[in-house]
C-alpha cells in the first residue's frame, strides 16, 4: 500500500515513511523542489548511504531555517514600514489640528480686531 500526499502529488512507500518519518516531512515540505523532484527523494531514500542521507537531511534543514529567516526579516520590514505609516499618519493629523487652532486663533484675533474698532470708532464718535 502506497501513501498519497494528494497535495504534493508525491507517493510514499508505508516502509519509506516509517523508515524515514523526519526526513520524508522535510522533502514533503520543501519550498524548493517541485512534486517530481520530491518523488524522485522519495524513491532513491531506500538506496542511499548514511552519509547523503545525511546530507540531504542537513540541506533540508538548511532550506527550512533560511526560509525561517526570510520570513521573519519580511514580517519585521513590515512592522517597520507599518510604524512609518502610521508615524506619517499622526505627523499629518498633527499638522492638520495645528492649522486647524492657527485659522481658528487668526479668526479670534481678526474678531478682537474688528471689536477693537468699533469700539476705538465708538469713542471717537463721542
Amino acid at each position: 500500500m502506497t501513501l498519497s500526499h494528494d497535495n504534493t502529488g508525491v507517493h510514499v512507500p508505508p516502509e519509506i515513511a516509517e523508515r524515514f518519518p523526519e526526513l520524508i516531512d522535510l522533502i514533503l515540505r520543501s519550498e524548493s523542489m517541485n512534486a517530481n523532484e520530491r518523488q524522485y527523494w522519495v524513491n532513491i531514500l531506500p538506496i542511499m548511504t548514511p552519509e547523503q542521507i545525511q546530507n540531504l537531511r542537513d540541506i533540508l534543514l538548511n532550506e527550512r531555517r533560511q526560509l525561517s529567516a526570510i520570513d521573519e526579516k519580511y514580517e519585521n520590514d513590515v512592522q517597520i514600514v507599518g510604524q512609518k505609516i502610521q508615524q506619517e499618519q499622526i505627523a499629518y493629523d498633527r499638522g492638520k489640528k495645528r492649522a486647524h487652532l492657527q485659522q481658528s486663533e487668526q479668526q479670534v484675533d481678526n474678531a478682537e480686531t474688528e471689536a477693537e474698532q468699533d469700539i476705538l470708532n465708538q469713542i471717537n464718535a463721542l
